[in-house]
């Protein structure tokens, strides 16, 4: 299985994206990242549009999309695991996850989502919120592998 992440906006250095690479490397699954931007100057719900058809432009069209939005369905690590454990067991090739704008994601990204996924019901950096899901997701490897990196 193939991990995508779709995010807008380009990760400047430092510990945010420091973060995300640690666990990345991490993964025995592949991790593409595709950072996207729009070019124009745009506001509200013609940006959150735009970012949309980018995010979606980025990603392989028959991947099976995660869209982490604060107003998602809050999962702990074993849930969060035994998804994607179902996932890859059902033959899916291309798991892709998509983080937004500052604006939010648009109404289309949430509603192709076969997940709208939140890690709290606070608004979170953007950047970190990278990191936060490349941990989760090595965690879910460990877990699906009986590793015990995760203490229940």
């Amino acid at each position: 299985m193939r991990l995508w992440l779709a995010a807008v906006g380009r990760a400047k250095p430092g510990p945010a994206r420091d973060l995300f690479e640690e666990y990345r490397s991490r993964l025995s699954w592949p991790f593409t990242l595709r950072e996207v931007e729009t070019k124009k100057r745009l506001e509200g719900e013609e940006l959150k549009k735009a970012e949309a058809e980018l995010l979606l432009a980025a990603l392989p069209p028959s991947a099976t999309l995660v869209a982490l939005d604060e107003r998602g369905r809050m999962m702990g690590s074993e849930d969060f695991a035994a998804r994607v454990g179902q996932w890859r067991d059902t033959g899916i090739s291309d798991l892709a996850f998509v983080i937004g704008g500052a604006d939010g994601l648009d109404a289309s990204i949430r509603q192709r989502a076969a997940l709208v996924l939140a890690f709290s019901p606070m608004t979170w950096p953007h950047m970190m919120v990278r990191g936060m899901l490349a941990e989760q997701l090595y965690r879910a490897q460990q877990i699906i592998a009986g590793h015990p990196y995760h203490r229940a």
